[in-house]
């Protein structure tokens, strides 16, 4: 009998044992299960992970602490890390610091900088029709440049034809400011006003063709000369943004500004192609994004500087006039028109587009 009990007792506990075994079973088989799911989940999550790595983009430029567009570089710095979320940052580079006015174009292009600021007359080196967007009164006003070059004919013809042509992506365009000439004899009413009228303009072909436009006898000059050549009577007249003409002091040798917005100035901050195309989608809209941010500063700043400038030259003593811009337009316009020389290399057809959006 005693063994008989013994006998149960040993069956019950090996049932026990196995019971228990086999829980211990089931235990080490769920958290394997769990670890699988997690390892899908994170398989799933990893390509969406790898296209957002970390990138650190260099941004040149020659312009100099002041300027609404060197400002400008900082605004959009801070504002694509803070949409990327950290993934996309900008190491700011201005002054020529980096790169030289000469240099700048080509280290943009070869890869050696990351973006920078391009304009329409070093683009015109590279893609023909770009000369036209120099010349006077192509733009009538703001309004006119900007719903051109950051509308759709800007996105879906001109930025792709840079990408394509320049192998460089364009994000935006900002508003420079609009060239206004500064007299120092007479006060500029008419396009009559002009006529004989020695006009210091940059020596190159593009420029003196425009100063001829404008019904001046254009005169070469470098920049550095124009204070002097003023104050002595080398020279009668110099065209520049308002900005420039504070900051040169140019309001100190004359007596006249004339608002002709003859030339509505524009410039783009653009993106090695290269590096463009390494970005992830997310990348790309956080960099469009910013640079619309850093647009509507640039935009915003020049135009209030301007309205604040027209005050300050007022209060220095200087005469403000706004002469006919209408006039002037169509003469200058004229004067591109009729010279083949001048167009043989525009496209009429896109020239045609943008001067009917004009209002």
């Amino acid at each position: 009998m005693f063994k008989k009990m013994v006998a149960i007792s040993m069956v019950i506990a090996t049932m026990f044992t196995l019971g228990g075994c086999g829980a211990k079973e089931e235990a080490k088989e769920a958290p394997a299960a769990k670890t699988e799911a997690v390892s899908e989940a994170k398989a799933e999550d990893g390509p969406a992970k790898a296209e957002e790595k970390p990138i650190e983009l260099k941004f040149t430029s020659v312009s100099v602490p002041g300027d609404s567009h060197t400002e400008a570089m900082d605004v959009f710095a801070k504002k694509v890390e803070e949409l990327s979320g950290g993934s996309v940052k900008v190491k700011v580079y201005h002054s020529g610091s980096l790169f030289s006015a000469e240099n700048e174009f080509d280290a943009l292009i070869n890869g050696d900088a990351d973006m920078a600021y391009i304009s329409n007359p070093t683009l015109a080196t590279k893609i023909d029709y770009f000369n036209m967007f120099t010349a006077g009164y192509f733009f009538k006003d703001y309004n006119h440049m900007t719903s051109t070059l950051n509308g759709d004919i800007g996105k879906n013809k001109i930025r792709k034809d840079i990408e394509e042509q320049v192998g460089i992506v364009p994000l935006s365009s900002f508003y420079l400011g609009s060239r206004e000439i500064n007299t120092t004899k007479k006060a500029i009413n008419s396009y009559e006003d002009m006529n004989g009228l020695l006009l210091r303009m940059p020596n190159s072909p593009a420029w003196l063709f425009l100063g001829k436009a404008l019904g001046a006898n254009p005169t070469p000059m470098s920049f550095t000369e124009v204070y002097t050549g003023l104050s002595t009577g080398a020279i009668d007249a110099q065209d520049n943004p308002l900005p420039t003409v504070q900051s040169a002091k140019f309001y100190e040798v004359t007596k006249y500004i004339a608002v002709t917005n003859h030339v509505i100035d524009s410039i783009y901050p653009s993106v090695n192609k290269k590096v463009w195309d390494s970005m992830s989608e997310k990348q790309k809209q956080a960099m469009m994004d910013a640079a619309e941010a850093a647009r509507d500063f640039c935009d915003t700043t020049n135009i209030k500087k301007e309205e604040e400038l027209l005050k300050f030259f007022e209060e220095k003593g200087l005469t403000i006039t706004h002469p006919n811009l209408d006039e002037f337009r169509e003469k200058v316009q004229a004067a591109y028109l009729n010279d083949k020389e001048q167009v043989a290399k525009w496209d009429m057809g896109l020239y045609e587009e943008i001067q009917a959006l004009a209002k």
